[in-house]
């Protein structure tokens, strides 16, 4: 009992260690956390742009999933095609064994 007491604080210490670790690699990575620098530059990453991407048009979308269903009518259709209009033909062959025997 007691050395499954001991095995149990020794996991949850390593958990805390680790969530400790996590903690402090996520305040690093805060912006508002550094306030003894007397340099800080914003970046603005919202770029207006006046004729927009091609793949934020709905046209483009409603053409590519019309080519997507086309392709994929094709390829499933093709199959059931291709399965009816094949005839399979039947081959029986029948052996016979004659041994001669000693009169």
């Amino acid at each position: 009992m007691k050395n499954a007491l001991k095995s149990m604080n020794i996991k949850m210490f390593f958990a805390l260690m680790i969530c400790t670790l996590v903690q402090v690699v996520l305040f690093a990575q805060d912006s508002g956390g550094s306030t003894t620098s007397s340099s800080s530059k914003k970046v603005d990453i919202n770029v207006q742009n006046s004729g927009g991407d091609w793949y934020t048009s709905p046209w483009v979308w409603i053409i590519g999933a019309a080519v997507f269903i086309l392709l994929l009518v094709a390829l499933v259709g093709g199959e059931r095609s291709r399965s009816s209009d094949t005839s399979t033909d039947r081959v029986t062959v029948t052996k016979t064994v004659e041994r001669d025997t000693d009169v």
